[in-house]
């Protein structure tokens, strides 16, 4: 799961070339745009395609089209993407996913190790479809991911408990590596209220502690990832780049989602001080020396940007024809959808 999205960030639009005027009225009952998401990332197996990325599919991208097509009240593609998913990904045995499909490859499932954060997507997509659509089916298959991520994703590290990447390759001398962006907050606190499990207590509790204290650098902020020991000592893990970046710029877009603006505050902080040097918002900050990026965030990461600091969102962004890019903008409408009575004018 080293993705490298630097390239992927440095391909998007400058800030300055789209208005950010003229947003279109949605609720997250419709959403907007969807047919264009669908028809540019959406194969007619089920399978969702990060152009940005040598056309792979991954367990997260599932998650997201899932999530978006429960949106956007489309069952059809819904049905598609969960049947694709389960069958070309769903063969670790254990109620989890493998991670990475490369139509490329030989096999094209070469590792089966899985994400924590495309499991959460894809439990909580089933979530929410079996509620739009009343399908116990769906209600069951989320449960049984949510079981495994109980029983397998979750481990103690001295008194927090933390959420493991993917189940191998993330243990250290010390502690473990983890990533603050997988904890997608608005569906683990959905999990913790469908559940009752003091697990989902724990696992919420704890790492809302962290998000606190998992800061770095002169302004703060969040890394890709970062390293937990015995103590709770936290550093940025070894062998990563010391950046906040792809991985983190969706740190804040997950806590607002779930109304946990104040932990988004020195994103906040942040990206509004950069605004005032009349600069675009870099693509990533090296958290050891402050350097940013000589490139703009992708759209995507822009409305993330704007949803933060309370701007009208840029609804071009929606149009990209980068996936990643895409999806970020699709999650902040959505997410801005369902945490405003009016989110657009």
């Amino acid at each position: 799961m080293d993705l490298d999205r630097r390239a992927l960030l440095a391909s998007a639009s400058l800030v300055g070339s789209f208005s950010i005027g003229g947003c279109a009225r949605a609720d997250a009952g419709r959403f907007h745009d969807w047919s264009a998401f669908r028809q540019r990332f959406l194969m007619s197996d089920g399978r969702i395609v990060d152009n940005g990325n040598g056309s792979v599919s991954h367990s997260e991208g599932q998650g997201y089209g899932l999530l978006l097509a429960a949106a956007a009240n489309d069952k059809e593609a819904f049905d598609r993407i969960w049947s694709w998913t389960r069958t070309t990904l769903g063969v670790r045995g254990d109620g989890l996913f493998a991670w990475r499909f490369d139509p490329n490859g030989t096999p094209t499932v070469a590792d089966l190790n899985n994400a924590s954060d495309g499991d959460i997507l894809i439990a909580w997509a089933l979530y929410r479809a079996a509620k739009r659509w009343n399908e116990s089916a769906y209600a069951d298959a989320s449960q049984n991911i949510r079981a495994a991520l109980l029983r397998l994703m979750i481990r103690p590290i001295g008194k927090l408990n933390v959420l493991l990447p993917g189940e191998h390759g993330f243990d250290t001398a010390d502690g473990v590596v983890y990533n603050p962006s997988y904890y997608i907050w608005p569906a683990l606190d959905a999990f913790r209220r469908e559940d009752g499990h003091e697990l989902w207590d724990a696992l919420i509790e704890d790492g809302q502690r962290l998000q606190q204290t998992c800061r770095f650098g002169a302004h703060a902020l969040t890394p890709d990832w970062a390293a937990l020991d015995a103590h709770g000592g936290l550093k940025l893990a070894v062998g990563r780049e010391p950046r906040f970046g792809y991985d983190a710029l969706r740190v804040p877009l997950y806590l607002i989602w779930s109304g946990r603006s104040e932990l988004a505050q020195p994103f906040a902080i942040y990206w509004r001080e950069m605004e005032r040097t009349g600069k675009p918002a870099a693509a990533w900050t090296d958290l050891n020396t402050g350097v940013a990026a000589d490139y703009p965030l992708s759209l995507g990461g822009v409305c993330v940007e704007r949803l933060t600091t309370g701007q009208a969102l840029p609804a071009a962004a929606l149009a990209d024809t980068d996936y990643f890019s895409c999806v970020l903008a699709h999650l902040t409408f959505l997410a801005h959808a369902e945490t405003n009575p009016f989110p657009w004018g």
